[in-house]
């Protein structure tokens, strides 16, 4: 799970390289970065290994006032330095991060980009070289060529894109990959996950799929590929930026192990009354209500809180429950009885597989209720419902105190 950080109208390089090592806890393979002083001077660092790696590298010169700045889990090509990320174009005139997989770069190199030196393996290497060659051809701006680029690409991606004829804008795209756009004082800043920049802030903006934006230090639009401009509310997320530190801990493991008391009682104001009666939303048991069966969907550990789920709702509703995996339910949709209620349990609310599945219960038009522990995330502004674990940025891969709010 790579991550990514951008920011526009601020110094960049120490956001981008701490906000990297918030997100360590993904995973990855190398990092890199690139910045640009808006006074014609650009860097580009990327680095195999550590995020300690990647800043031994650079020299204090390396400054600017916009950069990019990606961790990579290698999916195309070997881990090296060639492979890391940004990727540029042979002018070097664009630099590109992308979290996600092009599905038909192979076709797209071979139809539009034949004679052109790549030095890379990455499906990211043939985005960046396609809106390169675009711009050229057209002799259109690098917004435009992004654009018209984004119409032949399928896959899913986050991407982070910087034209160094026009340095003080950084471009923007999401389909199928999380990504918010943070909102500052005199800057902008650009996450895959908004846990790597509360430190900065916490107004945001969510990114729907199919969206485009042209950020700078002052403003920021938002629109389609075809140019139809799209209005996003900001919002302020209710989370404390040291609750994602490991504070006295050695381990965040063990600091969310010992979370989980704390857990437990903040569901309990949440959805007891003082007499200990549920306070859940009424239209949410009201949907339930009408459901002759449940169906609940999930990935990983949140699949076995599931199958705890299925128990409880069988034994104290008496309503049929099935508990199935996401990632085979996108590929074979399940038959469905007269009256369905869908519920996904996602830590994240950004699961791929899961959202594949909800996509579904949309177009059937079955209710559906996302259970997640993260404000705003996807599954919880598509679904119809959502009640939030509000158990805190769960860091560690082995799930903890997410699983028992779950199941609570």
């Amino acid at each position: 799970m790579c991550g990514i950080v951008g920011v526009v109208g601020k110094p960049a390089r120490d956001i981008i390289l701490k906000g990297l090592t918030n997100l360590e806890y993904r995973g990855y393979d190398s990092a890199g970065i690139y910045l640009n002083d808006l006074k014609g001077h650009e860097y580009l660092t990327k680095a195999v290994g550590r995020i300690k790696d990647l800043k031994n590298k650079m020299t204090p010169d390396e400054q600017g006032l916009v950069g990019i700045g990606h961790t990579r889990w290698a999916t195309h090509g070997k881990p090296t330095v060639a492979n890391a990320h940004p990727q540029f174009d042979e002018t070097h005139r664009f630099y590109l991060v992308h979290n996600g997989v092009i599905e038909n770069y192979t076709q797209l190199r071979e139809k539009y980009l034949k004679g052109v030196d790549f030095k890379s393996e990455t499906d990211t290497e043939v985005a960046v070289q396609l809106i390169s060659k675009i711009a050229r051809d057209k002799k259109v701006d690098g917004f435009t060529a992004f654009k018209e680029a984004l119409k032949l690409i399928k896959g899913s991606y986050a991407f982070l894109l910087i034209d160094n004829t026009k340095p003080d804008h950084v471009y923007i795209a999401k389909n199928k990959s999380p990504m918010r756009l943070g909102l500052g004082k005199g800057f902008n800043i650009i996450a895959s996950d908004a846990v790597s920049v509360l430190d900065q802030t916490k107004t945001f903006v969510d990114l729907n799929d199919g969206d485009v934006g042209d950020i700078t230090k002052d403003n920021y639009t938002i629109e389609t590929i075809d140019g139809k401009k799209v209005t996003r509310k900001p919002y302020v997320l209710h989370m404390d930026a040291n609750a994602a530190s490991k504070g006295g801990y050695e381990f965040y493991m063990l600091k969310e192990i010992d979370e989980q008391p704390a857990v437990m009682r903040r569901l309990s104001q949440d959805y007891l009354d003082e007499d200990g009666e549920p306070t859940v939303d009424p239209k949410i048991v009201n949907a339930i209500s009408k459901a002759d069966h449940l169906y609940i969907f999930a990935a990983g550990t949140s699949y076995h809180a599931g199958l705890v789920g299925k128990a409880l709702f069988e034994n104290f509703a008496n309503i049929p429950t099935e508990v199935g995996y996401a990632s085979e339910a996108g590929y074979h949709f399940p038959m469905m009885s007269k009256h369905p209620f869908f519920i996904f349990l996602t830590q994240s609310g950004e699961t791929a597989d899961s959202r594949v599945v909800l996509q579904q219960a949309i177009k059937r038009h079955i209710p559906s209720l996302t259970m997640t522990n993260v404000e705003g995330s996807t599954l919880s502004r598509e679904a119809d419902y959502t009640m939030l674990l509000n158990a805190g940025p769960e860091i560690a891969v082995a799930s903890t105190k997410a699983y028992t709010a779950q199941i609570a």
